[in-house]
């Protein structure tokens, strides 16, 4: 597991946390932030996992 995974994955907790707090107050701007996040999240994740299958083709 390397760092972009850990971030990635943090990140999408943060947004799904932060889109129901929007939903909550009924703030859709929250709401959006937190999608955002989970987006933005998500893609930092996928970074991760292809340079993990990068770094193991190397080794096999």
């Amino acid at each position: 597991m390397n760092k972009d995974q850990i971030k990635g994955a943090a990140k999408d907790i943060g947004g799904k946390i932060q889109e129901e707090a929007g939903k909550l107050v009924g703030s859709k701007e929250q709401q959006a932030k937190g999608l955002m996040h989970q987006v933005e999240g998500k893609v930092q994740q996928h970074v991760g996992n292809l340079k993990e299958a990068v770094k193991d083709a190397g080794r096999a």
